[in-house]
């Protein structure tokens, strides 16, 4: 079977697969999306809807739901010994309409997908990515259907958002270089009665590593640590109640060789991957694809050079921003002892420099490189 070609299929409907379609829509680009899923996950890895991507939807109108149903995080806190040695206040001078707003990503993921049915375009679910091919003309992708069918899928460009897993990358036969940390990191959202400020974000460094403590709504918070026992941080500081959901996961630094081959591109997880520290995943993942969205426009428009654009845009930002995040999840992992030593005594003082807390405060409004759609 071979079906009507659009301009652009994507692969994954992700964060980053839904704002890549529903910008390239906006545009009068006609696009198709489709995923293994059959359903959108009801759990959210990511939780902060940063700066820059409030900024890059904001025409969508979907920036104003997020701020409706979010709340503004207004900084974060470090703590030793169970009493706070740093606090990083999220001021409005950065430049940006938006503080940092905490939603879970279930609800982001659903507000996209909202906006983009309004525009005519629907998740196509249940629908696998098996192989592809490419020539000057178009990209051949072979689907596979729930019931197993399987099509032969045409169109003019191809758009890899399809995770860390991604087959789109496989099939390109691009290197996804990197490590790993050696220890799983825990994960849970739980009911937490604490005297922590609910306003703010929460690091605790102890002594077999570090906890990571943000609200998600009401008297639900997020906890996440890499130590023997993570929530026993926590209840020194508060009671602990229901747990809703659990999980364990491994951190990887990973960037793609390449961010695009001939009318193939990648974004998202499918091109980068690093520790949750930062609140980078997702909106790095919808920062790519507001810049493929402009430059895929362009190469469908009659400038084909605009998809080597993106190639060497993103990758520039990828290597940048996961060799930077790297460098904070290695700090505030806190092994082997003598790094651990450096988090504890150095990063308090070095957090109280003007030039530390603009890079920090730039880091995580996803504001420390330039949003370019032209080199």
């Amino acid at each position: 079977m071979v079906s009507t070609r659009p301009a652009v299929l994507i692969a994954g409907a992700g964060p980053t697969g839904l704002a890549a379609a529903l910008l390239l829509a906006r545009r009068g680009v006609s696009v198709r999306i489709i995923d293994t899923a059959l359903q959108p996950s009801m759990y959210s890895k990511a939780l902060a809807v940063n700066s820059r991507t409030l900024e890059v939807l904001q025409d969508t109108g979907v920036s104003d739901c997020i701020v409706a149903a979010g709340w503004a995080v207004q900084g974060a806190s470090l703590h030793q010994h169970d009493r706070v040695v740093l606090q990083f206040d999220l001021p409005t001078t950065l430049g940006v309409r938006h503080a940092m707003t905490v939603l879970p990503q279930a609800r982001t993921e659903a507000m996209l997908a909202e906006a983009l049915q309004a525009q005519g375009v629907s998740v196509e679910r249940g629908v696998t990515l098996k192989t592809l091919t490419q020539d000057d003309a178009q990209v051949t992708a072979t689907l596979q259907h729930l019931d197993g069918r399987e099509e032969q899928a045409q169109s003019a460009l191809l758009f890899g958002a399809d995770g860390a897993h991604s087959a789109v990358r496989e099939a390109l036969g691009l290197d996804f270089a990197g490590s790993n940390l050696a220890e799983p990191w825990s994960l849970w959202d739980l009911q937490l009665h604490t005297s922590l400020d609910p306003w703010r974000a929460h690091i605790l460094f102890e002594p077999d590593g570090f906890v990571f403590v943000l609200r998600l709504q009401d008297d639900q918070w997020r906890v996440i640590g890499n130590g023997n026992d993570p929530l026993a941080a926590l209840r020194r500081i508060g009671s602990l109640g229901v747990v809703s959901w659990q999980s364990q996961f491994h951190i990887g630094h990973r960037v793609a060789a390449q961010a695009g081959v001939g009318r193939v591109a990648l974004g998202g997880d499918a091109a980068h991957i690093h520790s949750p520290l930062g609140a980078r995943g997702m909106n790095l993942g919808i920062e790519d694809a507001y810049v493929y969205a402009d430059c895929a426009a362009d190469a469908l428009a009659g400038d084909p050079a605009r998809l080597h654009d993106y190639a060497v845009l993103r990758h520039q930002v990828h290597k940048a921003v996961v060799r930077r995040i790297g460098a904070i999840t290695q700090l505030v992992h806190g092994r082997p002892p003598w790094l651990r030593w450096m988090r504890d005594e150095v990063v308090p003082l070095a957090g109280h420099l003007a030039f530390a807390r603009q890079l920090m405060l730039r880091t995580v409004g996803g504001l420390d490189h330039p949003l370019k759609t032209r080199p």
